[in-house]
């Protein structure tokens, strides 16, 4: 921390993020750039999607209480995220897909479940491509949120940008949960994810809980 303090003392950098490090590490790094008046992180990168939200587990957590912001990648499970129609026309063209992290790039029966879940979803907002509802998911489960995306045809452009423009419910985004669970493991499901109490804490008393800060969402659907 001493060694990047410098770097932004000497004003070759702005501001610090960190990629890809276990949470207490991230925790553990800041406690100590606070206590000795250096520069902590403030913005943490690592693999997020709809398909993997083993993020969700410690990272999200950390972030919130840490106050940095996420930049999130593979938000769009790489490339695992499409229609059964696109899926169809990709096998009859030869496209293929990305096998970066798998020579298998067809979608497992849980990647399709998933995908039909966004499909709902997408016709439910208007939008036009389930893409769009996958990258809006990860940018309004909390705040700060600014994913890392590529793209090398103009349409997919045209597919991140209309994820600016949809508004997920509460309701819509506990659908999209359900249908892609995670286990968050002990302690988190004993003691719960600090936004209510936890099984063992419900008979103890009654706690009030500071309202968490809530991402911004459009007020409306735009045309794209």
């Amino acid at each position: 921390m001493h060694a990047l303090h410098a770097l932004v003392l000497a004003r070759k950098v702005l501001y610090l993020g960190i990629s890809d490090a276990p949470a207490w590490v991230v925790a553990k790094a800041n406690e100590y750039a606070r206590c000795n008046a250096l520069t902590p992180f403030c913005v943490y990168q690592g693999r997020w999607s709809i398909l993997d939200r083993s993020f969700e587990r410690d990272i999200i957590p950390m972030a919130r209480d840490e106050g940095i912001a996420l930049a999130p990648w593979s938000v769009l499970g790489g490339g695992k995220i499409r229609t059964d129609a696109e899926e169809e026309r990709r096998k009859q063209s030869g496209e293929g897909g990305n096998s970066f992290y798998t020579s298998e790039w067809l979608r497992t029966p849980q990647e399709k479940a998933v995908c039909d879940a966004l499909e709902k979803v997408a016709g439910e907002v208007g939008a036009k491509h389930i893409n769009s509802v996958a990258i809006a998911y990860v940018m309004q489960k909390t705040q700060f949120v600014f994913p890392i995306i590529g793209g090398r045809k103009v349409e997919q452009l045209v597919t991140n940008l209309e994820a600016l423009e949809i508004a997920l419910s509460d309701e819509q985004i506990a659908f999209l949960d359900a249908a892609s669970p995670i286990d968050l493991g002990f302690p988190h499901s004993m003691i719960g994810d600090g936004s209510t109490n936890g099984m063992l804490n419900s008979s103890t008393g009654h706690v009030d809980f500071w309202p968490r800060a809530q991402p911004i969402k459009p007020s409306r659907k735009a045309e794209v």
